[in-house]
């Protein structure tokens, strides 16, 4: 079972003048991936970072600098004008990896998933660690790398090198995902419908 993991495909990422040019691209190819997953019963989700302005939620760097970013209910947090977003299930982090301090894990085995198809931002931050840590929680993971991108791309082929020697994780491109999926049908039972049940629910 695959689950597509779209991240952080948020207005004050694209703030950033590196990654700006790379906008519309991205958007259409998150929006074509996500349209692809539905077509054949695979669970997608939007992964997005919000924080708090009491410093409660910043990471280490923001409160070494004292500048917080991407408040909660800000327009900086909202997603980027275009994306899919219609009826998909979302979920906040506060950190790169969006497995750190949320309820990922428990949503993945809720699937049944076993290969996660990450898109979205940065390369070299968000989705790298997130990769990682999929890596160390037993997923496979694809890299839709039509549907990713970075703002230095050195450190993007560095750290997508690294992923795909190291932990074997997959670069492939759209119409390479299409040939994944179409290998292995999905079981539309499997398909998330009302939620998440969590160990211990009624």
């Amino acid at each position: 079972m695959f689950a597509v993991l779209v991240i952080d495909m948020q207005n004050a990422y694209f703030e950033d003048p590196a990654l700006a040019p790379h906008r519309e691209r991205t958007v259409a190819a998150c929006n074509a991936l996500i349209s692809l997953a539905a077509a054949h019963g695979i669970p997608g989700l939007l992964v997005k970072t919000e924080h708090e302005r009491d410093r409660s939620t910043w990471t280490l760097n923001m409160l070494d600098d004292g500048q917080g970013f991407i408040y909660r209910g800000s327009a900086q947090a909202d997603f980027v004008a275009g994306l899919h977003t219609s009826g998909l299930p979302q979920l906040t982090k506060t950190r790169d990896s969006s497995f750190m301090g949320t309820d990922l894990l428990w949503r993945l085995h809720n699937w049944r998933v076993e290969t996660l198809v990450l898109a979205g931002v940065s390369a070299h931050n968000c989705i790298a660690q997130t990769a990682a840590d999929a890596f160390a929680h037993n997923f496979r993971v694809v890299h839709a790398v039509d549907a990713v991108a970075g703002n230095d791309p050195a450190f993007q082929g560095f750290t997508q090198d690294l992923l795909a020697r190291e932990y074997r994780q997959k670069m492939l491109s759209h119409e390479e995902i299409m040939a994944l999926f179409s290998r292995h049908p999905v079981n539309q039972s499997s398909a998330p419908t009302d939620g998440i049940v969590l160990p211990g629910s009624p």
